[in-house]
């Protein structure tokens, strides 16, 4: 099979579980700082299941696709990178803005843990479809959500683990805590190489996914 042939079947197969996985985890955050006092997001319609109002073109199309081609060219599995656009928060209209700032910030991987935990339940009713290609989509599904829930709780601002060691260290090393933050996407971006190089993340990645496979009755 070609390069471009796997690289449609692969897309055929991630396209509707990434989509849902970005789309619910940046809703989630909108609608989480909605519910403690910030409406920004709200009122620029970003508390929406459109996928299209949530859609980076660097980084959730071109970013992705260059990468997965790479790992076809390679011939290994990869680890896939990509990012939306990030749903505006202001912390300071937060009712508490530290504390509510922990919930604002888990309601996004929430949104992916209950989106992996839904794939793999449908994965068990596909099975017995003997639905092949249902059962990739399904199988991807739990993979994309799993993958970017432990990604976004890795303590490195500002992702969502960032935000939340901030909200629950003490204000005296929060705040030098906090200004790390211009230097944590160089950061993620040397983790996520030495990822490609050493597959670093993957014993987290896979242990999280072994262990809700358990859980679900799944194997693992």
């Amino acid at each position: 099979m070609d390069v471009l042939s796997q690289l449609v079947q692969s897309l055929a197969v991630y396209a509707i579980p990434v989509i849902f996985a970005i789309t619910l985890h940046e809703a989630a955050h909108g609608y989480a700082a909605k519910v403690f006092g910030d409406s920004t997001a709200w009122m620029l319609g970003r508390v929406s299941l459109n996928p299209l109002r949530h859609v980076d073109p660097m980084g959730t199309i071109v970013v992705p696709v260059v990468m997965l081609v790479g790992s076809i060219m390679a011939g290994t599995a990869g680890m896939l990178f990509g990012w939306a656009k990030p749903v505006p928060v202001n912390f300071g209209a937060l009712r508490k803005p530290k504390a509510h700032m922990f919930w604002v910030a888990a309601a996004g991987p929430l949104a992916n843990l209950v989106q992996a935990v839904a794939w793999g339940a449908f994965y068990r009713v596909a099975a017995g479809w003997n639905e092949g290609f249902l059962l990739e989509v399904a199988k991807a599904g739990f993979i994309v959500n799993i993958g970017l829930m432990v990604i976004n709780l890795l303590p490195v601002l500002p992702l969502d683990g960032g935000r939340i060691v901030f909200s629950i260290l003490p204000n005296r090393l929060a705040r030098p805590y906090g200004r790390l933050e211009p230097y944590g996407f160089p950061i993620l971006l040397v983790l996520v190489f030495l990822h490609m190089q050493t597959g670093i993340l993957d014993p987290l990645i896979n242990g999280t996914g072994r262990a809700f496979l358990r859980l679900l009755g799944l194997g693992g």
